[in-house]
């Protein structure tokens, strides 16, 4: 009997611990209240905490907590500053520039990939989902990341309309951009990269049928009774049962995770002559068509070179576009300091820990 009670005895006071340790992470460290009161908890702050401590490799210490508390104060202040004056954006543009940056990420810049697209691409490179590796580079699963994306793509915003005279003079100049090519300039290589021509016609119910559309298709194609452009035009039409499209790729192994072949597949199509049109390729789900359109070699880029093929952007182009970009990001970031700092008054910031107090809550895992 004594030993049953000495369990039951255990057993609450971890219960008790336990609810101790809830209750402290939902203490709220400072209230917000520029547009409306919202409390920053101990539990948000460690969250970020957290994000902060896998990217970096390392424990923050207790004052590096208190500059991440501030951040998060400074960031409340600026989105309900942007809540006040009704900015928002749609959730159709962070998905694009969440796609974006990971694209650029595997490889696949510049190709009309979808988050299933990619998803597929990183479970075949590295055998993991796109869920783990954001937790794994970024502490955050694609919906954490993207409300924090969201929340950064709005304070920027915030920022832009506030200073948008001042920003539209941050520029690059004509010395800084040569020099920037001068400096950089061994990384400027186009490698070997091909313009294909694709058509897929899903399989659906009736695989046969699939097969005769593709191969319909493919026999207009080679006997130039349709063009690829007409062909494509036609597969946006309702009900055409097929995709249709261009896109330039370079020869490497993200690019054929993309068209959904072996590398060494992908290897085999470079070998060929400008003008080869493949047999039917038969996937689990489509039969596809690829054709080779035009070759580009490798090379090193001179600054009046384009970047990418069939496009009109030069490497001058390019160097001053992503400068300016960098500029305006140094000078929206100072500016985001300054309207924090501006907006960071006793009236809007409600502090319920100080002190003592503070370092105690902040001081968890110690």
């Amino acid at each position: 009997m004594k030993t049953k009670r000495l369990f039951l005895i255990c057993g609450f006071m971890t219960a008790l611990a336990g609810a101790a340790f809830a209750q402290s992470d939902l203490q709220a460290l400072t209230v917000v209240k520029y547009n409306k009161s919202e409390s920053i908890t101990v539990k948000q702050l460690r969250s970020r905490c957290d994000v902060y401590e896998k990217q970096m490799g390392k424990k923050l210490t207790l004052e590096e907590r208190k500059t991440v508390l501030k951040a998060l104060v400074e960031e409340k202040l600026i989105l309900q500053a942007a809540q006040k004056l009704g900015i928002t954006i749609p959730d159709s543009a962070v998905d694009q520039y969440f796609l974006q940056g990971l694209s650029q990420q595997f490889g696949a810049a510049g190709a009309n990939i979808s988050e299933k697209d990619l998803n597929e691409m990183i479970k075949n490179q590295m055998g993991i989902t796109l869920d783990q590796l954001l937790v794994q580079q970024v502490g955050m699963n694609v919906a954490e990341y993207k409300l924090y994306l969201k929340n950064q793509l709005i304070a920027q915003q915030y920022v832009v309309t506030q200073k948008q005279n001042e920003l539209a003079k941050v520029a690059p100049t004509d010395e800084e951009i040569r020099a920037f090519y001068e400096g950089n300039k061994a990384s400027f290589v186009q490698t070997d990269m091909a313009k294909l021509f694709l058509i897929a016609v899903p399989k659906g119910n009736d695989p046969e049928a699939a097969r005769t559309k593709l191969n319909d298709l493919r026999n207009k194609y080679v006997d130039k009774k349709m063009t690829s452009d007409q062909i494509i035009v036609q597969s946006k039409l309702d009900n055409s049962g097929y995709q249709a499209g261009e896109q330039i790729l370079p020869k490497t192994e993200q690019s054929a995770a993309i068209l959904g072949m072996p590398y060494q597949n992908l290897l085999l199509l470079f070998g060929q002559n400008e003008g080869f049109v493949s047999d039917l390729q038969d996937t689990a789900t489509d039969y596809i068509l690829v054709a080779l359109v035009k070759k580009y070699d490798a090379k090193m880029l001179s600054i009046s070179d384009v970047v990418r093929p069939d496009t009109t952007i030069t490497v001058y182009d390019y160097i001053r576009s992503n400068l300016g970009q960098q500029k305006q990001m140094m000078f929206v970031q100072t500016a985001a300091q300054e309207i924090a700092d501006s907006l960071y008054k006793p009236e809007y910031v409600e502090e319920k820990k100080s002190g003592a107090a503070l370092d105690k809550l902040l001081s968890w895992g110690e």
